[in-house]
């Protein structure tokens, strides 16, 4: 009964999150506001699971995989927020559904409260799985599985902030349309950030193993793996650059997820 209570306190949690989000960037006139959203919707639900413990140990699985939670939705949120507060116009991916919700029976606000606000506050607490298992769990102790978790996770957040921010820097000392980014971790995987931010996911997995129902937790990096290699990940991204030159190139050399070795082409 109390994993009950505590998953339905979660997802109360992120709703109404999302729906505080959702009248900012209604008054801000951009929907692109709940990319900053994503990662503290995570942080939000881990609180509130870590919160409703029957019994609360500092020194615990459960400290840790929350604290991992935390430490990767700031870092992300901060990333996206800092990106998103330097640009004026509203993500073109945001633009071109206020186009498409226009005739929907709910209108554009209410289509995209529904569609985007509050279907990505269910996926959040879908992804978050590995850690609602271990947050409903009795405590458990620290281990040789749950450091080998925390050492996946770490390889992880490194490609991820790493990725990011040998971007951010290439792009700031580009002209306004710099050519591709080939170099650093972009050598060996076209997606670094999207890897990594897979990896992390699936080390807090191999951590929520050690609960007693930690196998259900499989559901939380599946979900992710998913989203980011087939739906809004690596596919609109390739999308996105589909035409630019030396694209092509790089796309047959470069893997497009994992980190390999360059193809010699």
């Amino acid at each position: 009964m109390n994993t009950l209570v505590v998953v339905l306190c979660s997802l109360l949690a992120a709703l109404l999150f999302m729906t505080f989000m959702f009248f900012i960037a209604r008054a801000k006139g951009r929907y692109d506001l709940i990319d900053v959203a994503w990662g503290l919707t995570f942080i939000g639900i881990a609180l509130v699971s870590y919160a409703g413990q029957v019994s609360l140990q500092i020194l615990s699985v459960q400290t840790l995989v929350t604290a991992l939670v935390i430490i990767w939705g700031i870092r992300l949120s901060w990333h996206i927020y800092a990106r998103w507060s330097r640009t004026r116009g509203e993500d073109k991916r945001y633009a071109a559904m206020r186009t498409q919700y226009k005739k929907k029976l709910g209108g554009v606000d209410g289509t995209m409260y529904v569609r985007v606000f509050v279907v990505q506050a269910l996926l959040a607490l879908v992804i978050s799985a590995p850690v609602l298992v271990v947050n409903t769990s009795e405590p458990l102790a620290l281990t040789w599985l749950s450091l080998t978790g925390a050492l996946v996770w770490g390889m992880g957040f490194f490609f991820e902030a790493v990725g990011d921010y040998q971007l951010k820097s290439y792009l700031a000392s580009q002209p306004k349309k710099p050519p591709l980014m080939t170099t650093g971790l972009w050598k060996y995987t076209r997606h670094p950030n999207y890897f990594g931010e897979v990896t992390q996911w699936w080390g807090i997995f191999v951590i929520a193993t050690m609960a007693p129902l930690g196998l259900i937790a499989l559901v939380g990096p599946l979900v992710i793996t998913i989203l980011i290699l087939f739906v809004s990940g690596v596919p609109l991204t390739e999308k996105h650059f589909e035409g630019r030159p030396g694209w092509a190139a790089y796309k047959r050399r470069t893997s497009s997820f994992l980190p390999l070795p360059p193809k010699k082409v």
